[in-house]
């Protein structure tokens, strides 16, 4: 079954572009030209992927990405017209996967939607391996952090945090690796994969939202750890 992407723009001729690209690279697309008409349709025909403009009437995209990371994980690559470092934050701040900056080529758009469609294709084929698996749980413990991959889920004393997908998989990553420095290049490698193409902010991002989760003062963290000039070191 193809790909379903939901193209979110307000510019007919943009819609038009890359709904006919998308197509011929065997996707199935819809289009939508502004906030509300891409929420209604994120929610009806859940897609695969969005592709949502920054500048959109009425709800912009800063706010759509915001509401469809509170209903789903359908990755999110967000269109920018300039190249300003505070649309790429701002967009990483309210849970878009990776960004663009118009314009850009179609090559380089199908590179960034192959690579997160392909993390969405091995993030479901382990949970349907994890599912095949023995019932007995599988347990990285740091005393009353616990992060359980058979369940895909971490607990903090008797509660079960919300993470996100890509949380989990990089609270995940550094657990493995306890005492390790990593460098937000091999985290980057590791977690989001070889063939991504955003930059290390993603990372940053990423580590103050899980402080925000599993530290008793995020301000002053215990369990991962800043590195000046190197990376983290995750302690437990």
């Amino acid at each position: 079954m193809a790909e379903k992407i939901l193209v979110v723009d307000d510019e007919i001729s943009l819609q038009e572009t890359l709904a006919y690209n998308l197509s011929k690279e065997g996707y199935t697309v819809e289009v939508a030209g502004d906030g509300n008409q891409a929420l209604e349709l994120a929610r009806s025909s859940k897609p695969d992927l969005v592709i949502l403009d920054v500048m959109l009437p009425g709800l912009d995209g800063f706010e759509v990405c915001r509401i469809l990371r509170q209903e789903a994980n359908i990755p999110v690559l967000m269109l920018t017209a300039r190249d300003d470092e505070i649309d790429r934050v701002v967009g990483l701040e309210v849970g878009a996967d990776d960004y663009l900056v118009k314009p850009f080529s179609m090559r380089e758009l199908n590179a960034r939607i192959k690579a997160l469609l392909r993390r969405v294709r091995l993030i479901r084929e382990e949970v349907e391996s994890s599912a095949l698996e023995s019932a007995q749980p599988k347990l990285l413990t740091f005393n009353d952090l616990v992060i359980d991959m058979t369940r895909r889920e971490v607990r903090l004393g008797n509660d079960v945090l919300q993470l996100k997908p890509k949380e989990y998989e990089l609270l995940l990553y550094m657990g493995q690796h306890k005492g390790q420095v990593l460098t937000r290049e091999v985290i980057l490698e590791h977690v989001w994969g070889w063939d991504f193409v955003g930059d290390s902010r993603t990372v940053d991002v990423h580590i103050r939202w899980l402080r925000e989760k599993i530290e008793q003062n995020p301000e002053s963290p215990q369990r991962i750890i800043t590195v000046r000039g190197a990376g983290y070191r995750f302690e437990g």
